[in-house]
């Protein structure tokens, strides 16, 4: 399958979860469909894109270790991501991600991620939580954030300063998780 053929069968997954896993079984089967995957997901302003992002994500949530080769381009464009079927899924694969990396058990996942890929997550996580995002995408940046604040110093002094910032203003879901978070923090 290239990436045309996987093009067209992006077209019939749907939002229901079993579509979904359905596709990523697929990729699963085929990791070399993993790069043009990636490229679809970060073609931004096309809608496939986030049917893409979709099966990334439960690719990433069966097998972390696909998106290993690909990190340096998967960080490195996610500020790029606006639409919001794609940024959920995303800041999900990037919890993933962090969760795996600061997992007290060892794992790959803590020999691959950078000091640079964690700088550019920890980017894209704080322009998810200050921009106009669901909130779905904000709590897995917040679980981010929290987590890469034992690696950079400062990330948790700006997480607090944004959570009470923006707490008024949030939704019921947005309260709940800004309260955890930053009952974690002190």
């Amino acid at each position: 399958m290239d990436k045309a053929e996987l093009y067209k069968s992006l077209n019939y997954v749907d939002h229901s979860r079993q579509k979904r896993f359905e596709m990523a079984c697929l990729v699963l089967d085929n990791p070399k469909l993993i790069d043009p995957l990636m490229a679809i997901a970060f073609t931004v302003d096309d809608p496939i894109s986030s049917r893409a992002c979709w099966v990334l994500e439960f690719t990433a949530k069966e097998n972390l270790d696909y998106l290993f080769p690909f990190l340096d381009g998967f960080t490195s464009k996610l500020g790029s991501v606006h639409l919001d079927s794609s940024v959920r899924p995303m800041a999900k694969i990037c919890e993933y991600l962090i969760k795996s990396y600061f997992s007290r058990t060892g794992n790959n996942t803590q020999k691959v991620l950078t000091p640079r890929h964690l700088e550019q997550i920890t980017t894209a996580c704080f322009d998810w939580l200050i921009s106009d995002q669901k909130v779905a995408a904000k709590a897995y940046s917040m679980t981010c954030l929290l987590l890469l604040g034992q690696k950079f110093d400062w990330v948790h002094s700006e997480l607090r300063l944004i959570l009470e910032q923006n707490y008024a203003a949030g939704s019921a879901a947005y309260k709940a998780r800004a309260r955890m978070t930053l009952a974690k923090l002190k």
